[in-house]
Formats: structure tokens, C-alpha cells, sequence
């Protein structure tokens, strides 16, 4: 309104356009300083001078932080001719996309928390108002694809899909626009600058790449210097001196041989891992090796596919869809009898990191606690978490070294100490939060790591990390080790076991084999610590119950299991023993331990055979001294028995 300028402004959702109640520009954007009317210009201005001291990264990091001024001026809709106000905010990048947005704050999450922030102020629609475009019934958000747009002009009453269709052809009518398709493609990076790979069977004749003839295979890698890049940027195989093709004689020769008439420079570049590890799981179906097939018949039909496969979400888009690829591929040419290479896949959930943040005073190298901050402006900022402790406390010493701009740090403290604030976040170098495996297996031992992984929840879960929980696991491992000795020293006996001891064994034995079939290995490490302090409870040595619990636990816990397992006599290795068998017998329970209530109040239990009928139930209690105390002489008016259950006496 009032320029001749026109704001490009890229959107993946045209449909929403009668949704737009505002619009933002990067600050950095070319037209702010033209479009900011005299009225704004020292707000603009303040905070554009602001916004320049923080990086790209940082605000693209900052989900949190919402800031931004009122630039006074108006675009104008395309459609409806209406003035939409233009604002400037931290959250639109100069460098991503036309540094422009049209803001929907009904469909944008962002977008209405940026119009919920400056309601009331001018240049920002009410609130109220920015759900008129949208429908929000159960039915629209059961089935996007049944999403009717409302409130819109000449797309009312269409589907999205509908309506982005019809929105792009009448931008495109009007000129106001144009219509483009992106197309998202996942990059195979297959060749790559790398030395060790399979070698590409190609050479170029006048730089069109020529297939070197099945028969001629395999190529092997040439002798190199070193395995880096050469100066010039090309890949190690440019440092190869015999890296050449001669097409008469189909052979790899010296590259000063090349004469562009019968010899020709090799590929440079190598296939990548994910080449062999698309297909190499057939491979390993063969007996022995072969040379004239990949993976014969006899070995296929036998195998089929990999009966399980386990990766994290990451490989979906690494490995899982190339192996795929492959494997389809091979079944088209007949190669495999399998159309999938697994019959089952598992992505294991990622562990978590607990970042530390620190909390900048705006345009200050001051640090507030976390628990004084109060009206201040502060800006969060990840700190290392090796530099805090259990306590939540900061090494300012160690945060003060640890980056340049930090070493002038001022602290306001509580208590003489700085309190860091905590989050749970993708464990990543960037957010700080990173823990070190071999730390945790040099203070701990690999078998606290390996039981405190799997106790952390659900296989397929994301689960957080916390350190100071691992303590827990390390002291269910102490636990499990007294249990084998007396003291200092070993002493498992011979001695029969009680029914109580066989009864923990046989309980435990059946939920971790239920527990391995259904990968729920988290609940196998509580049954470990119950097991182990019932046992521990009973004073059972007995060399029946901890030998094959040394078995049981042993997938979980090798390290100590192995060291148990040859104190126990055994000169092979534990991984070689069989599984315990889980005897039904063990759980049967013999007696009943019943709660004796008096007019609905429990008094006493008394232990009492499983196999008795409620006649003798009922004369076990009333013959019992205690009953005869409550009842002081008087006769019961009825006595209620549940065999199995309780029994009340109505006095």
C-alpha cells in the first residue's frame, strides 16, 4: 500500500491464503527499510541492531524467544484487496526461502504464537479472528484428506487439494503468482570420494563413461600413497599411478599409457558401505564360498529371508530403503525367491541427552541463576554438560575457559553457586549434551551401561539419559556379586534348595524368556532385582538356583556373568550353556496366607492349605487362639469365607 513493491512470498499451502491475517520479513530483508513508516522507524531500527547480534543458528535453534515490531505499513491481499499488516520478526530467515512469510496463524504453529504474543497491538488481527478460515470439526482433523476449506472466498467448500489447485490457477490468472513443483529426492551420495569400496567398472572415452565387460571382473584397488584426497580436490584414487584401461588388452595399466585411443582413466570414486551391506546377508546363507553365484538356490530356499532386523529410525532413509531396492531388484532378475530381505524390523527408540542451559541477560555477558531470574529478558544458552554436577551446579571456571566470549562472564548466583536449567533433547555435539560411552564403562563397567540402557524403557521408545540413575543398576550388579560370595570369598554350596528360593528362580526364568521373545528387555532387568533380593532375603547359596541364574542373566551382563560362571567351576564359556527350563511345578502355590477380618476389619493372616474346603477353612480360624481373643465368649452371628480370598467373622 502506497509502493510500488511487490513481496514474493513462497507458501506450500496456496489453499490458506484467505488465512493470511499478517505478514512477517526477515529484518535483514531488502524492503524493511523502504516500507518502515516514520512513526516505526526508531522500534525497526532498535531492533534490527538487536537481531544482528545473533546468528542464523541461533535463531533457527530458538523455539521459545518471540520478538518482532510493527513496521506501520500494509501489503495488499492479492484476492480480497484488504490491507494486511507487515511486521519484521527473528523467526523468518533472509537466507531461507524470499526471507518473506505469509502468516496463517491458524495452520502455523509459529505464526499464531507470533499473533497470540502481540494481540491487542496495532497491526495484529484479534486473536479471535484468526480461526475463521478453518473448519474444526472431529471430522476435518480425523481425515485431513476430508478437510473442507471455509471462509474462503471461490475455494469455499472444497477439499485442500481442491483448493490448492484452484488457488495456484487464479494467482496464476491474475499474475499475482505462479505455481511450481518441488521435488523432495533423498541423494544416494553412491559414488563416493573415499578409498576403500568396490572399484566402478567404467572408464571414459572422450568423457563419456564406457561399462568395462562383466568378464573382466572384479577390478581391485591400486596400490595409493596415502588414503586422502589428492590437492586438486579428486578423490584417493587420484593418487593412483596404475589407475588406467586398456580396452585391447582388458587389463588396468600405468596412467601414462593413456593415448584416448585404446586407453582410457578409470572412475575415481568407489561405491559406498551401503553396496555391499544391500545384499551381503544373502551371502552369508552360503555354506562356503562361491564364485559363480552370490547366493544359490539351495541357500535361499532354505533361509528365505532374515528373520529379524533391528536399526534405528535413522537407517529408513540409509540402509533399510536401499537393502530394499536391492532385494526387489534381485527378485525381478530372478536372483532371490524373496521379494523383502527381512520378515521382521525393529527401529530401537534413540536415548535422549539432559542438556544444561545457562541464562544470558540480553545484550549482556551477565548469567542468571535459574531460579532468580525474574521480569529479565534472557536468552537461553546450551552449556557443556561435563561442567555441571549431580547438583545441578556450573563450573564457572571450566564455563568461563571453555569459549572466548565467555572469559569477562559475570554470574549472579544463589547460594554462591550457579543453578543450570535442564532439558530432555536429541543427544547431539550441537546441544552439548553428548555422554561419553567409555567414561560411563571406566567408571562403571560395560555391563552397568549395557542393563542401564535396556532399563531406561521400551526398546522402540526414545528414552532420556540420566547419569546419576545409572548408580542405581551399578548397585543391583554389587548386589548380585555378594550373592555368589560370603564376604571375600566364594561359597556356593551343594545344599538342596528351599521352595521359596526354587519358586523366585523358576518365576524369574519364565518372564525373562517371555520378556526375550517380545524384546521387552527393560522388564527383564526389573525381574533381575526382584529376583536377586528375594534371594538375596532367603540367604540362598545353593548352587541349584544361582548357576542357572548366572545363565539367565548372562545375555544382559556377560562381563560378570562369565567371571561368575567360571568361579562356579566351568571351563567353557557361559555363552555355550543351555538356557534354564522353566518348571511349572516351582510356582504351584501349597498354602494361602488369608486375611481374618472382624465385622469387615482385618485383624490377623493365617497361612492355611490351598486344598481345603470352606467347612475346614472355617473350623482352622474359629479353633485359632487369636479368633477366640476377638470374640471375648460371644458366638459369631454368620462367618463369610472366599476360599482362596478372605474370611470375615460377623460378631
Amino acid at each position: 500500500k502506497g509502493h510500488d513493491e511487490k513481496i514474493g512470498v513462497f507458501t506450500t499451502r496456496p489453499d490458506t491464503i484467505f488465512g493470511v491475517t499478517f505478514m512477517t520479513l526477515a529484518p535483514e530483508h531488502e524492503l524493511v527499510a523502504k516500507l518502515t513508516t516514520p512513526k516505526q522507524k526508531d522500534a525497526v531500527e532498535a531492533y534490527i541492531e538487536k537481531t544482528a547480534k545473533r546468528s542464523e543458528r541461533e535463531r533457527m535453534a530458538d523455539v521459545k524467544t518471540i520478538s518482532g515490531v510493527f513496521t506501520g505499513a500494509y501489503a495488499e491481499h492479492p484476492f480480497t484487496k484488504e490491507p494486511v499488516a507487515i511486521w519484521i520478526g527473528d523467526y523468518v530467515l533472509a537466507g531461507y526461502g524470499t526471507g518473506a512469510v505469509m502468516a496463517v496463524p491458524c495452520g502455523d504453529q509459529r505464526d499464531y504464537d507470533f499473533a497470540n504474543h502481540f494481540a491487542g497491538q496495532e497491526g495484529m488481527t484479534p486473536i479471535v479472528n484468526i480461526f475463521k478460515n478453518v473448519d474444526i470439526s472431529e471430522e476435518a482433523f480425523a481425515d485431513k484428506e476430508k478437510t473442507i476449506i471455509t471462509n474462503s472466498d471461490f475455494l469455499n467448500d472444497l477439499p485442500y487439494k481442491k483448493a490448492m489447485k484452484l488457488a495456484i490457477y487464479k494467482l496464476e490468472e491474475q499474475g499475482s503468482g505462479q505455481g511450481q513443483t518441488n521435488y523432495r529426492l533423498r541423494d544416494a551420495v553412491f559414488s563416493r570420494q573415499r578409498y576403500w569400496g568396490e572399484p566402478f567398472p567404467v572408464y571414459y572415452k572422450n568423457g563419456i563413461p564406457q561399462m568395462i565387460e562383466e568378464k573382466h571382473l572384479p577390478i581391485t584397488l591400486p596400490e595409493v600413497e596415502k588414503y586422502l584426497p589428492t590437492e586438486e580436490g579428486e578423490p584417493p584414487l587420484g593418487r593412483a599411478d596404475v589407475w588406467a584401461w586398456n580396452t585391447e588388452t582388458a587389463q588396468v595399466v600405468s596412467n601414462d599409457l593413456v593415448n584416448s585411443d585404446t586407453v582410457f582413466p578409470l572412475e575415481l570414486n568407489t561405491m559406498p558401505g551401503w553396496a555391499g551391506s544391500s545384499w551381503y546377508f544373502f551371502r552369508y546363507m552360503e555354506k562356503a564360498m562361491r564364485n559363480e553365484t552370490f547366493a544359490s538356490k539351495d541357500a535361499m530356499n532354505y533361509w528365505q529371508e532374515v528373520d529379524l532386523y533391528i536399526g534405528g529410525s535413522e537407517h529408513a532413509t540409509g540402509h533399510l530403503l536401499y537393502a530394499r531396492f536391492w532385494t526387489k531388484f534381485l527378485y525381478d532378475i530372478k536372483a532371490v525367491p524373496v521379494k523383502e530381505f527381512a520378515k521382521k524390523l525393529i527401529n530401537q527408540g534413540m536415548i535422549l541427552g539432559t542438556s544444561a542451559f545457562v541464562y544470558r541477560k540480553e545484550e549482556t555477558n551477565v548469567f542468571i541463576s535459574k531460579n532468580l531470574i525474574g521480569d529479565e529478558n534472557v536468552q537461553p544458552i546450551h552449556a557443556d554438560v561435563s561442567m555441571v554436577n549431580a547438583s545441578s551446579e556450573l563450573d564457572l571456571e571450566a564455563f568461563k575457559a571453555w569459549r572466548p566470549e565467555f572469559k569477562d562472564a559475570e554470574f549472579i548466583l544463589e547460594d554462591n553457586k550457579y543453578i543450570v536449567g535442564h532439558e530432555v533433547e536429541k543427544m547431539s555435539k550441537s546441544k552439548y549434551n553428548v555422554v561419553n560411552p567409555d567414561d560411563i564403562c571406566a567408571q562403571y563397567g560395560a555391563d552397568t551401561l549395557r542393563l542401564y540402557e535396556m532399563f531406561l524403557g521400551p526398546l522402540e521408545q526414545a528414552k532420556p539419559w540420566n547419569t546419576a540413575g545409572i548408580t542405581g543398576v551399578h548397585s543391583f550388579l554389587k548386589k548380585l556379586w555378594k550373592l555368589y560370595h560370603n564376604g571375600e570369598n566364594f561359597e556356593v554350596t551343594d545344599a538342596e534348595p528351599n521352595k521359596e528360593s526354587l519358586k523366585t528362580l523358576h518365576k524369574t526364568i519364565k518372564k525373562v524368556e517371555e520378556d526375550i521373545e517380545n524384546f521387552s528387555f527393560n522388564t527383564s532387568v526389573s525381574t533381575f532385582m526382584i529376583a536377586v533380593n528375594e534371594l538375596s532375603s532367603q540367604k540362598c547359596n545353593s548352587r541349584v538356583i544361582l548357576e542357572p541364574l548366572a545363565v539367565l542373566i548372562s545375555p544382559y551382563a556377560p562381563h560378570i556373568a562369565e567371571e561368575l560362571w567360571e568361579k562356579l567351576g566351568h571351563s567353557t564359556s557361559i555363552a555355550t550353556a543351555e538356557f534354564p527350563k522353566f518348571e511349572e511345578k516351582h510356582l504351584v502355590e501349597s498354602s494361602k496366607a488369608y486375611p481374618i477380618s472382624f465385622n469387615g476389619k482385618m485383624r490377623f493372616t493365617m497361612e492355611l492349605p490351598s486344598d481345603l474346603s470352606k467347612d475346614d477353612i472355617e473350623k482352622a480360624v474359629m479353633a485359632h487362639e487369636k479368633t477366640a481373643g476377638y470374640l471375648d465368649g460371644r458366638t459369631p452371628k454368620k462367618v463369610i469365607v472366599v476360599p482362596g480370598k478372605i474370611v470375615n467373622i460377623v460378631g
